[in-house]
Formats: C-alpha cells, structure tokens, sequence
C-alpha cells in the first residue's frame, strides 16, 4: 500500500518543523556555552554553567540525530539533515573537551 502523496508532505512538514525547532533551542544553548567565560580563577560557577549547557546540546543533539534518522529511514526527509545534529555534537563536545573555560 503506498502512502498519499498529501500525507508525506505533511509528514515531512511537521518533522522538519520539529527538528528546525529542537535545532533552534540546540543553538542557543550551545551559544551560551561558548560565550561564558570565567571573570577570574574564582568564577567556578560559569564553567559549570558553560558545562551544563554543553552537556545538554550533547544530549539534545543525539536525541535531534535519533529522530532525524528515524525521519530519513520514513523517507520524509532528506539525508542532508544529518548534518545539523553532527555539527552541534562536535560543537558541544569541542567545549567540554579542548575548548572548556579555564579559570
């Protein structure tokens, strides 16, 4: 049986909005994770913060990856939306890694 033409489209629509959506909120979090930076050798709680929201884009990112896969294999969208999740995993894991805040 194959599916409708108009139920793809909006399979397609409703997942590429969902995804753009939990990208959008990846980003932001990963900007705040890259703009805090410790004011002195005392200023602990920015890198936790910086920390945290790397953390956080890590796993958002992988679930965005996990629903992205799922989205390509259900054919509604194409394979070039793998790209963002892998961006923003090498971003989160770059600031905890090489890039983390030092005090």
């Amino acid at each position: 049986m194959s599916r409708s033409p108009s139920l793809t489209r909006a399979a397609s629509a409703v997942s590429g909005a969902l995804l753009t959506l939990g990208h959008l909120i990846a980003l932001y979090f990963i900007y705040l994770a890259y703009m805090a930076e410790p004011v002195g050798p005392w200023d602990s709680e920015t890198v936790a913060h910086s920390q945290f929201a790397s953390g956080l884009v890590l796993a958002l990112s992988l679930l965005l990856a996990a629903l992205t896969l799922a989205c390509v294999k259900a054919a509604w969208l194409r394979k070039g939306w793998y790209l963002l999740p892998a961006v923003l995993i090498l971003a989160a894991v770059l600031r905890l890694t090489l890039l983390a805040p030092e005090l």
